[in-house]
């Protein structure tokens, strides 16, 4: 499959995941900045992908990643990371939304199967986007992280001087 067939807008996906519980495949989903890739993505999204029978990844529009990440951020514009991100093996659809939170994407799309990494508990979840998977009956699962990769340290020691 090409990759821009990959990146789907969130109606394309909620047809899509109706198209596989039909056939009784389990869509995950999972959603995050995805801002620069690194190893810790590679392997959680391949964590996650293991979960069920396709993956979708929701990747923060530009603006609300300047919301949740700072002035400075996004590296990559968004079209990049999606298009990154649906080159990957383990990524069957990519959908950009422009909330800081993906409530009204999970709403819409209602995932099987919904990742989050293992630096969240099942307590420190967003309660909207907890809520928008109870709705759905969504099974939820925490994926272990790599540690000490994340793309904040990238950028700090990438942005630090020489001599430190």
């Amino acid at each position: 499959m090409r990759v821009a067939a990959r990146i789907l807008s969130s109606a394309e996906l909620a047809v899509e995941r109706d198209r596989l519980a039909s056939q009784g495949r389990k869509l995950v989903f999972t959603n995050g900045c995805f801002d620069l890739l690194h190893v810790g993505h590679v392997r959680y999204l391949q964590g996650a992908r293991a979960l069920g029978d396709a993956l979708a990844v929701g990747v923060n529009g530009d603006a609300s990643v300047r919301a949740l990440k700072g002035p400075d951020r996004p590296l990559n514009r968004e079209d990049d990371r999606a298009e990154v991100l649906a080159a990957l093996g383990c990524v069957d659809y990519v959908v950009v939304f422009p909330d800081v939170r993906a409530t009204d994407l999970i709403a819409e799309v209602r995932p099987m199967i919904y990742a989050k990494g293992g630096d969240y508990t099942l307590d420190s979840l967003d309660p909207g986007e907890r809520a928008a998977l109870a709705g759905c009956g969504a099974e939820i699962h925490l994926v272990p992280l790599v540690p000490g990769r994340s793309t904040t340290a990238l950028v700090q020691r990438m942005t630090r001087p020489a001599n430190e």
